[in-house]
């Protein structure tokens, strides 16, 4: 990517493609560039979110910080909630058709959406945001618009979807609807008149069916602009709730400090880089001080600067038994414990708990962390204690024990 002039470096920051991209060209259909720096009036910037789930990741933070940049430079954010395409669910790297969800289900998910994303949009400033909703205009779509759309490609442009081919050789159900969802997410950018519209970069295809529609019905395409998808705490896979590699936004501040200062050092930069405005010259040399500063960093934005020092000391009295406070919490040997072993035993045979009994309770009423991250399921086994000394058990806020050899 060419230079980027000062004034447009936050809204290039981390970012992976735009497309189309003619960085030498004075063209506003062919750059990006030169559509923000000819543009004369704000541009109509789309992010689209289906609520398929309650809680939001710090991975999917991403590409809202991007709406925020947009929203700086003095563009218009449009959050797009997919309460309609919600009902079918993005298939989008699924080896399997995902479960359709009620409009009851769609409607609290994306309640809890709004909440999550405020502290990352400018809710306040008139012009800036526009929350809308799908179903305005796709569930008034009749049969012969739908025609229209299906018109617009062919099976085999559908088959080039990943996952669509794979799942096809290997005579897994292909569903018709599951076609449908491309089409609605770009007739999305139609109504909604989009000039950019945001997106991780496995949402690339989904994305330039926006801009064939927005050809189709005679408007100006929109420009891609993709974004990485965030590696998780294991620094391995895709961020995911279903992995437990994930930071919740709406975690407490020392369960979010706790993740995030164990980043592995190969992420730092990429998380300092898409979760932060903090140069990237500016970071630490030490990576130990750098995973303390990220956590800082982030835990700040979403809890407040001085709720994020106090999880900062909470984490070193915690689990780094920090000066003065290094008995503040007391030791518990594994030897104790025969493994392989189940988290609810080993709760269990801690001064913690009562009995296995009582544990198996307090896990499944959420009360239960480990090294920060809470532990919802009782019959998670470890193979040896290897993977558990130096680690922090703990039942409810004021009872903890550290884990010893």
């Amino acid at each position: 990517m060419s230079a980027i002039p000062e004034e447009f470096a936050g809204i290039y920051r981390g970012v992976s493609e735009v497309f189309p991209h003619q960085p030498d060209s004075d063209d506003p259909n062919e750059s990006l560039l030169a559509r923000l720096q000819q543009t004369d009036r704000p541009l109509r910037i789309k992010l689209g979110i289906d609520p398929t789930g309650s809680e939001i990741h710090l991975g999917h933070s991403i590409p809202v910080r991007k709406l925020r940049a947009f929203q700086d430079a003095g563009h218009t954010a449009v959050l797009l909630i997919g309460d309609f395409t919600a009902r079918i669910g993005d298939p989008t790297g699924k080896s399997e058709v995902r479960k359709q969800l009620t409009e009851a289900e769609v409607k609290a998910n994306a309640e809890t959406y709004i909440e999550q994303v405020r502290p990352i949009l400018d809710f306040d400033t008139p012009g800036r945001l526009e929350i809308r909703y799908n179903s305005e205009w796709l569930a008034k779509l009749d049969l012969g618009k739908i025609l229209e759309l299906l018109g617009t490609m062919t099976v085999g442009q559908m088959l080039a979807k990943e996952g669509f081919a794979k799942r096809y050789e290997q005579g897994n159900p292909v569903y018709l609807h599951e076609f449908l969802y491309p089409l609605m997410q770009g007739f999305d950018s139609v109504a909604l008149k989009a000039d950019v519209e945001l997106g991780g970069t496995d949402q690339k295809f989904n994305v330039a069916v926006g801009r064939d529609l927005q050809r189709h019905f005679g408007l100006t395409p929109q420009f891609g602009m993709m974004l990485p998808l965030l590696l998780g705490t294991d620094g391995s896979q895709k961020m995911s709730k279903s992995l437990g590699n994930y930071v919740g936004l709406q975690e407490d501040p020392l369960s979010m400090y706790s993740k995030l200062e164990k980043v592995p050092d190969a992420l730092i930069s990429d998380y300092f880089e898409l979760l932060t405005k903090r140069s990237l010259d500016s970071l630490p040399e030490n990576p130990r001080q750098a995973q303390k500063q990220l956590a800082l960093d982030v835990t700040g934005q979403f809890h407040g600067e001085a709720a994020a020092q106090q999880a900062q000391k909470d984490a070193i009295n915690l689990v780094q038994g920090g000066s003065g406070q290094a008995e503040a919490v007391p030791e518990f040997s594994l030897t104790a414990v025969n493994f392989p072993a189940k988290v609810f035993y080993l709760l269990g045979a801690t001064p913690l708990c009562s009995s296995s009994s009582d544990a198996r309770r307090q896990i499944k009423g959420g009360a239960v962390k480990l090294d920060g991250e809470k532990v919802s399921d009782p019959n998670v086994e470890f193979a040896g204690p290897d993977e558990l000394v130096g680690k922090v058990l703990q039942v409810g806020k004021k009872k903890f024990v550290r884990l010893v050899a």
